[in-house]
C-alpha cells in the first residue's frame, strides 16, 4: 500500500495475550476500523504489522489523502469512532499514538 498524497497515522498497540486472533481481525485492513474509516473521504487504507521480535507488539498505519480528510472523517463519524475505540479496550495493553506523517 502506497502512500498516496501524503498522511498517515501510525499507531502502537501491545495487546493482551488472549487477543491476538480477535485483534488482529479488528484492526487489520478489512477489520471494523478499517469499515470504519472507509465511511470517510479520502481514506486510502490501513496497514497492520506484527513485531517478528515482540509478539504482541502491533502498528498500524492509517492512510488517508489529507489531514484534513482525516479531520473531516473525525469530526463526522466521532460517535461511532468513541464507540468502537472503547469496544476495543480490551483487546490491548497498551496504545500510542506514534505520530502523523506526511509523504515528502
Amino acid at each position: 500500500m502506497r502512500l498516496v498524497n501524503g498522511y498517515a497515522i501510525v499507531w502502537r498497540f501491545t495487546i493482551r495475550s488472549d487477543a491476538q486472533h480477535q485483534f488482529e481481525s479488528t484492526y487489520g485492513p478489512n477489520g471494523a476500523w478499517a469499515v470504519l474509516f472507509a465511511r470517510g473521504a479520502g481514506y486510502r487504507g490501513t496497514e497492520l504489522l506484527r513485531s517478528t521480535t515482540e509478539a504482541d507488539t502491533y502498528f498500524t498505519i492509517d492512510r488517508w489523502d489529507s489531514e484534513a480528510d482525516f479531520d473531516e472523517f473525525h469530526r463526522k463519524f466521532a460517535a461511532e469512532y468513541t464507540a468502537l475505540d472503547q469496544q476495543c479496550e480490551g483487546l490491548t495493553e497498551t496504545e500510542t499514538k506514534i505520530g502523523t506523517f506526511v509523504k515528502p
